[in-house]
């Protein structure tokens, strides 16, 4: 439980660490060199089937995952017998590079700011946040992206990560930053990113993907309730059925959640309308979104605390 509010407060105070000493960034460096050697054996033919790929990607992903899950469970064993208080410290340092509150909460308040400008200032400013074409976009589909992106990631930055350091320490919220990564970078089906530059994801990233589907299964409707309940529960019976319009077997349901609490309809264009018979998003719901994600942050870390009680407890029987 220390090294959770230790993380939380490094992340509120300090924020992320340089990229030069960013783990996430290491990874991402990682996963670019094993991609471009994954790449040059994988056919480039996007609708042909290629097994090769499949199992190559697959065994590369293992590989870099194990090496990391190792790394992180040596720097946890490294405190191994010190005072409790002292590895508390020791863990919320490390945790916290594997957990992006503060960055994320910046981010979007930014696009709200950078809207109040002008509509391109925050198309401009959005495009930090998401991979999609925001120059057609018209101001309200500026704000739904922006709650869109703050809902999703409020599980993979910080819910989901919780969860597995909870369950498996360092090693946990460190191999599911891996995969999430991971999943951004190869996980997109087809050539990506588009354009001439693009690379066939479509088997050599399957792995990926599906192991980040796996892995963020649990948390994300974790996240989903929290949202819910913080919003004050309307919605509850929907969620389901909200959730199952995205691709996404999860980014649908903190977003579905995020849609309900706030009463708002949220949309991708060309891809999928949640809660449709609510109202328009205004430049003000980014506020209520950021204040509702940051209210639902304080019950996972509740949370936390009483699973660690009961795995302590657990253990001394």
């Amino acid at each position: 439980m220390l090294a959770v509010l230790v993380a939380l407060a490094v992340d509120r105070i300090l924020g992320e660490p340089p990229a030069r000493l960013h783990p996430v960034v290491w990874m991402g460096h990682g996963l670019a060199r094993t991609g471009a050697w994954l790449q040059a054996r994988t056919l480039q033919d996007p609708v042909a089937p290629d097994s090769k790929a499949f199992w190559l990607g697959a065994l590369v992903w293992i590989a870099q995952a194990a090496m990391i899950f190792v790394v992180a469970w040596i720097l946890q064993m490294a405190m191994a017998g010190h005072a409790w208080w002292l590895q508390g410290l020791w863990l919320g340092v490390l945790l916290k590079p594997l957990m992006a509150w503060a960055l994320l909460r910046r981010e979007v308040q930014a696009v709200e700011a950078a809207l109040g400008e002008s509509l391109d200032a925050g198309r401009a400013r959005l495009r930090y946040l998401v991979s999609r074409d925001v120059t057609t976009l018209n101001e309200t589909q500026v704000i739904e992206s922006a709650i869109e992106t703050l809902a999703e990631n409020l599980n993979d930055s910080v819910v989901a990560p919780l969860f597995w350091f909870v369950l498996l320490g360092l090693p946990g919220a460190a191999l599911f930053r891996f995969a999430n990564t991971a999943d951004a970078m190869w996980g997109y089906p087809g050539v990506y990113p588009p354009g001439d530059q693009g690379r066939n994801w479509a088997w050599a990233g399957k792995w990926a993907a599906r192991v980040d589907d796996a892995l963020g299964w649990v948390p994300a409707r974790i996240t989903a309730v929290l949202i819910l309940l913080v919003g004050g529960g309307h919605g509850a019976r929907q969620l389901a059925q909200e959730a199952a319009r995205t691709p996404s077997p999860n980014s649908g349901w903190p977003m579905a959640a995020m849609a309900l609490a706030l009463d708002v309809r949220l949309a991708k264009p060309g891809g999928y309308v949640l809660h449709a018979n609510g109202r328009l998003a205004r430049p003000l719901d980014t506020g209520r979104a950021v204040a509702y994600a940051s209210n639902a942050l304080l019950a996972p870390v509740f949370t936390v605390f009483v699973a660690i009680v009961v795995i302590a407890f657990w253990s001394l029987l």
